[in-house]
């Protein structure tokens, strides 16, 4: 069956490069692709270098099954840096939209109770000349994101010149679809559904993906933190 991860790990910086260079390539075994990219910190300056830090990796995959990404952890070089930091393994819920490197993937694999756990993942090809649009209409959504109480964990990630990524924890479904359609009890709640009117509007992206996600199992700690994941619906 297939399995995703999503992986935060701290490495050398040129293993950071490195990797952004040249990802775990299609013939490692059981992997069927690989993004992995720079985490940014949600909310920083444009021109910061929060903006791009290549020593925290963000590695985003899908897998043929649970017996690959243990060997990929074990004996792959990469692969054993990022044993070394945080991971949930994860479970498809749900798509929007597509894009080429992921193909096949069902838009509705499960079904789900309003007050689980979830987790949300984002991945994009930007257009270059949209940057500005994108920043401008991006930003007041990432600060909603980073500092809604329904957050567990929030992350965005790069990789240049044009793939961005965003990674999401909540605490129950109905919190994470509240703050999506602006009925969220927060100041501004309508910043994500302006954003997506925004990109109707005249895309942002080459391809844009959504997918919905339920934690499988979470392995390690993330700078200090661990049971990022809520345990007490699941």
């Amino acid at each position: 069956m297939t399995l995703h991860s999503f992986h935060l790990a701290e490495v050398p910086r040129r293993v950071g490069a490195r990797a952004l260079l040249r990802p775990p390539a299609a013939m490692t075994p059981g992997l069927d692709h690989a993004e992995c990219l720079s985490l940014m910190r949600l909310g920083a300056p444009t021109v910061s270098p929060d903006r791009l830090q290549v020593g925290r990796l963000a590695v985003f995959a899908q897998w043929r099954d649970e017996a690959a990404l243990d060997g990929f952890l074990a004996h792959d070089p990469l692969g054993q840096r990022l044993a070394g930091g945080w991971h949930v393994r994860l479970q498809l819920l749900r798509r929007w939209s597509s894009i080429a490197a992921l193909p096949g993937l069902p838009a509705r694999a499960g079904t789900w109770r309003q007050d689980e756990p979830v987790v949300a993942v984002t991945l994009a090809r930007m257009r270059l000349g949209e940057v500005p649009r994108f920043l401008r209409s991006g930003k007041p959504v990432e600060r909603l994101v980073r500092d809604h109480p329904g957050v567990t964990l929030a992350a965005a990630a790069l990789r240049p010149p044009h793939t961005v990524s965003t990674f999401s924890v909540w605490r129950t479904v109905q919190e994470m679809e509240d703050m999506v359609h602006g009925r969220s009890a927060v100041p501004d709640p309508s910043r994500h559904a302006s954003a997506m009117a925004e990109r109707e509007r005249r895309d942002f992206h080459h391809e844009f993906a959504t997918f919905r996600f339920r934690a499988v199992s979470e392995h390690g700690a993330s700078q200090g933190r661990s049971g990022i994941v809520p345990t007490g619906h699941r």
